[in-house]
């Protein structure tokens, strides 16, 4: 399989760059200036965006991951500002938290753009739709600073604190990517009924053995210690991961070598799945906004969405689209880090909740116990003690830290 853009894509391409116009759309709608809240806001993406959006007739006003970083931040800012217009990004645990009204501030316009068919499952129907689809992988070299050529299989994520294998672990609580790889870790200890935030005890533990077993090299993912071959195994989200083997070899005298037909690293084959995740899209209610305003706004997230501009984004910033028509442009063929099986949509026995929703429901629960109990130190010289696990107050520990 190669990557490639479909003849179709080019010549949409060329004739916007000859007419001018972007990626164009009907219509002038630039003397609203449209308020964009959004965690995919990399300073080349917000550029790029509001660049895009400004040749095609719309005026944004966005900020870079400088001012607004991670979906925590922007989330709260949207709430409190009560300006926005568009939200976009985040993951299914916020999207379904907006959709359900968490955040008093937030709500969405009822909406449904001409597309809505070509997203798939990754759509809350009238309200918010899929962009880009991403999913935590686990990768490990197979050469000499690896496996030497062993195939590294598990059952579950959670196999690989008994692997035998070095692997890289985060620095941190906060983040989606650490999130989703703790999500990934967990997924096989649900257990509705325990106190210590719908997971057993023995996740816990099992996640603490990940942390003080795991090497924390400072590095933000663990695309480039893997990179290096500091570690055996490393985590990495989908979405870049591509253009990133694309590269490894100006950060690496070992780089990994192969990014579509890989030559010295592969995925662990794991029989559960992967935890994926969609960046929506949605249109916000904002107080005091005209019927034209708000046409401007939907047309905005109608072309944004579109297509043609998913398949631009996706090529620019090497992403994965939700978007059929658009994955269709880029790739011939599906590609192998997403079509692995998706265990967030997979039902919780016990529950009405799928996993995604499951984690959401016990997010906040998470993230106190996490902190509460001091995973992910960063000094690896300095571990922090493994608390008494059958003496924790899991009431309190699902508090936030007082």
């Amino acid at each position: 399989m190669k990557r490639k853009l479909a003849g179709l894509f080019v010549l949409i391409w060329a004739l916007s760059i000859v007419l001018g116009s972007g990626l164009a759309v009907a219509g002038d709608y630039s003397g609203y200036t449209i308020r964009v809240y959004s965690n995919s806001n990399s300073t080349e993406r917000a550029t790029w965006l509001v660049q895009e959006a400004a040749k095609a007739g719309f005026t944004l006003s966005m900020d870079d991951n400088s001012i607004i970083s991670g979906d925590t931040t922007v989330i709260q800012a949207a709430n409190e500002n009560k300006d926005g217009d568009i939200l976009f990004g985040l993951n299914e645990t916020r999207w379904g938290q907006v959709v359900g009204g968490t955040y008093e501030n937030l709500s969405l316009v009822d909406w449904t753009p001409t597309w809505a068919d070509e997203v798939g499952e990754y759509k809350y129907d009238g309200k918010a739709y899929g962009l880009v689809i991403q999913n935590i992988l686990m990768l490990y070299r197979n050469d000499e600073l690896g496996t030497n050529g062993e195939a590294l299989v598990f059952e579950r994520w959670s196999d690989l604190v008994d692997s035998g294998y070095t692997w890289y672990r985060q620095g941190r609580v906060g983040g989606t990517t650490n999130s989703n790889i703790n999500n990934s870790m967990l997924h096989a200890f649900v257990d509705p009924a325990s106190p210590a935030g719908g997971i057993s005890v023995d996740g816990w533990k099992t996640l603490w053995k990940y942390c003080a077993n795991g090497n924390f090299t400072g590095d933000d993912y663990g695309f480039d210690p893997l990179n290096r071959g500091d570690v055996q195994v490393g985590t990495f989200y989908s979405s870049s991961l591509y253009g990133k083997v694309d590269a490894a070899a100006e950060s690496s005298n070992t780089p990994l070598i192969g990014a579509l037909e890989p030559e010295n690293w592969a995925l662990v084959d794991i029989a559960e799945g992967t935890y994926y995740i969609a960046e929506y899209l949605g249109v916000l209610d904002r107080a005091n906004r005209t019927d034209e305003q708000t046409e401007a706004v939907k047309a905005f997230a109608e072309w944004f969405g579109s297509a043609d501009v998913q398949a631009a984004w996706g090529e620019e910033f090497d992403s994965y689209p939700c978007n059929v028509v658009a994955a269709g442009m880029l790739y011939a063929e599906v590609p192998p880090i997403y079509a692995l099986r998706n265990f967030a949509k997979a039902p919780v026995e016990g529950t009405d909740m799928n996993y995604a929703e499951y984690v959401a429901a016990h997010a906040s629960q998470w993230t106190n116990i996490l902190t509460n109990l001091g995973f992910f130190w960063a000094d690896m010289s300095a571990p922090n003690p493994e608390p008494d696990w059958d003496s924790l107050d899991w009431a309190l520990l699902t508090q936030p830290a007082q």
